[in-house]
């Protein structure tokens, strides 16, 4: 890992591609999250490639602890914090199943000017508006201003990305709406493409990197954090509840997680069809269907393309490729679908060779 100091923490590195890959939810992950967020405006670039759709685990976002906090041995979701319970009764329940999802297709990176104040938490995505909601009570992250400490942001599906780490300017009251004029003007932390552990698409996989925390603070603050895809515009963004009090990591205000048997943010299948051929092309329908017991915010679906095809348009949807590697997440209006519900989305490809397969890998995300 290589750090070098940077007057412009908002530049673009160099755009990058990696593979998506396939995976499944698997279990909780760990209750006690340590945290770093360097305390000078630092680039920190890696050999390794990241990959998108997550949030924060060290330290943990609000989504993400809120869902810990919720989820029971039965995969229902009953809030204990009474922060997580507020957002529940706003929002329902759906947005905790999708903590990985606080998204805008449309961010292409933007902050100030385009996120609203009172809605920085949600990134201005109705779907979480909830999480926005000032209070003292959200789940809380300790930790020592000015130790040097671990950082991890889960990986949840395979896009390459930058990351841009803000914090709250000293004095801030979390029992008033957050607004950008209690953020620091710049991200004092930049990371560039970080390398990826463990398998997507699970709560294990994430992006992780050693930093120094901010020397001279105290008291109650929130880490922002924006997450933009660089094969894209989509844009992530997450409030980390934390307290300079001396704290090693330790997370307070969530109950334990115990030992859930089917923790999964809901499941997806994906049936392609032909819907038409011609000498040198054909076109094809993909149908989305929420597969699970839960609602469900969104959903990507990936594929190969046989050597020789190329996508030539696209709808209902938003593509990226990565030479025949091919992944199609929803559009902004059918991402969400409760249980038995469907969508669809379709394509046209120039090529001999036909669709390879009926069924296709599919992910809630």
């Amino acid at each position: 890992m290589i750090l070098t100091n940077t007057t412009d923490a908002g530049a673009r590195p160099p755009r990058r591609s990696t593979l998506p890959t396939r995976a499944r939810a698997l279990f909780l992950v760990l209750v006690s999250l340590l945290a770093t967020i360097p305390a000078v405006a630092l680039v920190m670039s890696t050999g390794g490639e990241a990959e998108a759709h997550g949030t924060p685990m060290k330290p943990g976002s609000r989504t993400f602890l809120c869902w810990q906090d919720g989820l029971t041995d039965t995969g229902e979701i009953k809030p204990v914090n009474p922060a997580c319970k507020a957002a529940q009764q706003i929002s329902g329940t759906t947005p905790f199943y999708n903590w990985f999802s606080v998204l805008r297709s449309d961010g292409a990176g933007r902050t100030r000017g385009f996120v609203p104040d009172g809605e920085l938490c949600s990134g201005g995505n109705t779907n979480f508006t909830g999480f926005n909601v000032p209070r003292d009570d959200w789940p809380l992250t300790h930790l020592t201003s000015g130790a040097t400490v671990d950082f991890s942001y889960n990986a949840w599906a395979a896009h390459p990305g930058w990351f841009y780490v803000y914090i709250t300017k000293d004095g801030f009251d979390p029992k008033q709406t957050l607004t950008w004029d209690d953020m620091e003007e710049r991200p004092f932390l930049s990371v560039d493409h970080p390398p990826l552990n463990g398998s997507p698409g699970t709560v294990e996989a994430n992006y992780s990197w050693t930093g120094k925390l901010p020397d001279n603070k105290s008291g109650r603050h929130i880490v922002y954090m924006v997450w933009q895809r660089s094969d894209s515009q989509e844009t992530f963004y997450s409030c980390s509840d934390i307290v300079f009090d001396g704290g090693n990591g330790e997370v307070t205000g969530i109950k334990e997680p115990g030992n859930p048997t089917d923790p999964v943010p809901g499941e997806c299948s994906a049936a392609r069809r032909t819907t038409g051929t011609w000498s040198g092309g054909h076109q094809s329908e993909v149908t989305v269907t929420n597969t699970g017991d839960v609602p469900m915010l969104g959903w990507m679906v990936d594929w190969t393309l046989p050597a020789g095809q190329k996508v030539e348009s696209l709808w209902s949807g938003n593509a990226t490729y990565n030479g025949q590697a091919v992944m199609v997440h929803n559009a902004d209006w059918n991402g969400s679908l409760d249980p038995g519900e469907s969508t669809t989305f379709g394509y046209v490809v120039s090529g001999s060779g036909g669709d390879s397969t009926a069924t296709l890998p599919c992910r809630v995300g």
